[in-house]
C-alpha cells in the first residue's frame, strides 16, 4: 500500500512503480491518496492537465492498484485522523505493508489487530533489492534512459535526496558508480 508521500518524490514513484512493473510487488492506493497527492503536486505548481495524464497513465498501467470500499472502515480505526483513510485502504485490500515516511501517524497498537506492517520506502526498497537484486538494479540502470534524464549516479543522488539514503548507497556499492 503506496501512502501519498512515497508518490510524491517523482525519482522515487518511479523507482516504486517501476519494480511493480517487474512484478516484483504490487501496488495499492486509493482514490483518496491520488486525489491528494495530485492536487500537493498542482498546489506545488505543476501543470494540472500534466497531473491528470500521470494520474490516468498510473491507472492505466496498474489498473487493480486502486482500492475501493475502505470509508466505512475509517472511523473504526485508531490511527492519525489525517491518516486513517490509508491504513482503511490497507486493510480493506488485505495488504501485507503500508509504504510511507510517516511511520509515528501509525502506532504499533492501531494496526496490530490487522496484521500489517508499516514501514519506511528506504527499507522497503533495501528489502526488495535483497530479495531481486538483479532485477532492481537492472530497472535503476534503466530509468535515467528511460526518462531522458542523467546516468545511474545521478538516479541514486535523487533518490537518497527523496528519502531513501541506505538504498541509494546500497546500489550504489553494488554497481560500483
Amino acid at each position: 500500500m503506496l501512502d501519498t508521500c512515497v508518490l510524491y518524490p517523482a525519482p522515487l514513484r518511479d523507482t516504486l512503480l517501476r519494480l511493480a512493473e517487474r512484478g516484483l510487488y504490487r501496488p495499492l492506493w486509493s482514490a483518496d491518496i491520488v486525489e491528494a497527492w495530485g492536487r500537493n503536486l498542482v498546489e506545488d505548481g505543476f501543470d494540472p492537465d500534466a497531473v491528470g495524464r500521470l494520474i490516468a497513465e498510473m491507472s492505466n498501467a496498474f489498473p487493480d492498484a486502486e482500492v475501493g470500499g475502505y470509508r466505512s472502515l475509517i472511523d473504526g480505526l485508531t490511527c492519525d485522523p489525517e491518516d486513517r483513510h490509508v491504513l482503511a485502504t490497507a486493510v480493506r485490500a488485505d495488504a501485507a505493508a503500508i509504504i510511507t515516511f510517516n511511520l509515528s501517524d501509525f502506532p504499533a497498537s492501531s494496526i496490530q489487530p490487522f496484521e500489517l506492517e508499516v514501514i519506511d520506502p528506504d527499507t522497503f526498497l533495501l528489502d526488495e533489492l535483497d530479495l531481486a537484486p538483479g532485477p532492481v538494479i537492472d530497472e535503476l540502470k534503466k530509468q535515467p534512459a528511460a526518462n531522458r534524464r542523467a546516468p545511474l549516479p545521478d538516479l541514486l543522488d535523487a533518490l537518497e535526496r527523496a528519502g531513501t539514503p541506505a538504498f541509494a548507497d546500497d546500489v550504489s556499492g553494488r554497481t560500483a558508480v
